[in-house]
C-alpha cells in the first residue's frame, strides 16, 4: 500500500474557517504499547499522509512523539505548519493557574511553540494514578462543577490569546454540561472529543454539536479491540463482528475497520484511529480518498446497530456519594450532583 497524498485526504472546516484532515491518528498505547512504539507509529504515519495527531499528557509519551515530530521536520517530510497537533490538559491541572504550566510541560515535550488544539479532557478535575483499577476511588474526587469548569475553560481562552494553542477544545461532555457552560464561553469550542463507533453512535449529542458549529471528533472509531484489559467488561459488544459489518466489509473488498472509518467520515466526525502496524494505519488513512464510498443504504443500515454500547465508562472518577459510571454520564438529562447548576 503506498503513502496517501496528503492533499487528497479530505478537509473539513471548523467554526472559525480552519480547514483540518478528516481522519487523525490517536497516540494512546494504553497499556499494550510502549511510547517508543507509539512515537515510531507516529513517525510512520507522517510518511503515510498523517497530517493530524492527537495527543494527551497523560499518555505517557509526549516526549518521544515530540522527538519524532523534529525528526519528521528534519527528514523533510513536512513542515510544522502541515500538522495538526492536538493534546489535552490531564484532570491534576485543573486548578487556578495550573492549565498554563500544564501546557508549557506539553508544549515542552512535543518540542514545540504553540499547539493547533487544547482539549480539557475530561470535564472534572478528578485525577486517579495511571493504570489503576477501575474500582480505584480517589476521596478528593467532586462531581461536574459549572463554577470549576469555566475556571478552567477562562484559563484556556488565555492561551489562545497568548497565541499558544490556536483552537481549544471540550471532551466527554454531556448536553446538560455543553448547556450549562457553553453560554459562558468567550471562545467557543471548536470540537469535541467523544466516544463514536457504530454500536455508540451517540446521536443526540452528535447532532447537538453541529447544531452548534462544534466539530465532533470521534476516539475508538474501530471500538477499541485494543483498549486496557481493565476497561473491558462481558457486555461489550465487538463492533467490527457484526454480521452487518462483515457484510458491508465484503461488498466493499476490504476489513471491516475501513468501513467503521468511511462510516465515521461520511457521517461527519473527525476519527482518530490507533494502530502501531504500518499496514493499518496506512490503510486506514487510504479509507479517506479511496474512492468507494459506502452507499446510502449502507449507512442507514451501520445507523441501525447503535447498541448504547459505552466502553469507556469513567469509573475512577466516582465521587463519594454518586451511585455508579452512568452518574457521570447525565443520561436523565440532568448534570447529577452538580452543586451549581440551574
Amino acid at each position: 500500500m503506498t503513502a496517501v497524498n496528503p492533499a487528497n485526504v479530505p478537509k473539513i472546516k471548523l467554526n472559525n474557517g480552519k480547514e483540518v484532515p478528516c481522519m487523525g491518528m490517536g497516540t494512546f498505547g494504553s497499556d499494550r504499547f510502549t511510547p517508543e512504539q507509539v512515537s515510531n507509529a507516529v513517525y510512520g504515519a507522517i510518511k503515510s499522509g498523517y497530517r493530524m495527531f492527537d495527543c494527551a499528557a497523560c499518555y505517557g509519551n509526549e516526549d518521544q512523539i515530540g522527538e519524532v515530530f523534529q525528526k519528521a521536520f528534519a527528514d523533510g517530510l513536512c513542515k510544522r505548519e502541515d500538522l495538526y497537533i492536538m493534546t489535552k490538559v490531564w484532570n491534576d491541572m485543573h486548578g487556578k493557574g495550573d492549565v498554563l504550566v500544564a501546557l508549557s510541560k506539553s508544549l515542552r515535550d512535543l518540542q514545540l511553540d504553540y499547539v493547533d488544539m487544547y482539549f480539557v479532557h475530561w470535564p472534572f478535575p478528578n485525577y486517579h494514578a495511571p493504570g489503576c483499577d477501575v474500582d480505584a476511588r480517589n476521596p478528593d474526587s467532586k462531581p461536574f462543577s459549572v463554577e470549576r469548569f469555566m475556571t478552567t475553560w477562562r484559563q484556556m481562552e488565555r492561551l489562545v490569546d497568548m497565541g499558544l494553542v490556536k483552537e481549544i477544545g471540550m471532551s466527554n461532555m454531556t448536553i446538560p454540561k455543553l448547556e450549562a457552560v457553553l453560554p459562558l464561553c468567550r471562545i467557543k469550542p471548536a470540537m469535541c472529543e467523544m466516544e463514536l463507533h457504530p454500536c455508540f453512535q451517540q446521536q443526540e449529542l452528535f447532532d447537538y454539536l453541529v447544531a452548534h458549529e462544534i466539530q465532533p471528533v470521534g476516539f475508538m472509531p474501530l471500538g477499541s479491540p485494543q483498549r486496557p484489559e481493565r476497561d473491558m467488561m462481558p457486555e461489550d459488544i465487538a463492533d467490527m463482528m457484526l454480521p452487518e459489518m462483515k457484510e458491508i466489509a465484503q461488498a466493499h473488498n476490504c476489513h471491516p475497520a475501513v468501513i467503521c472509518l468511511k462510516w465515521a467520515v461520511q457521517r461527519g466526525q473527525i476519527p482518530i484511529p490507533f494502530s502501531v502496524h504500518e499496514m493499518e494505519y496506512e490503510s486506514n488513512i487510504n479509507s479517506t480518498c479511496d474512492k468507494d464510498p459506502l452507499t446510502d443504504e449502507e449507512m442507514a443500515k451501520i445507523a441501525t446497530l447503535e447498541k448504547n454500547n459505552r466502553l469507556v465508562k469513567g469509573q475512577v472518577f466516582l465521587w463519594e456519594g454518586a451511585d455508579d459510571w452512568h452518574d457521570l454520564w447525565d443520561e436523565d438529562g440532568y448534570i447529577v450532583d452538580c452543586p451549581d447548576a440551574k
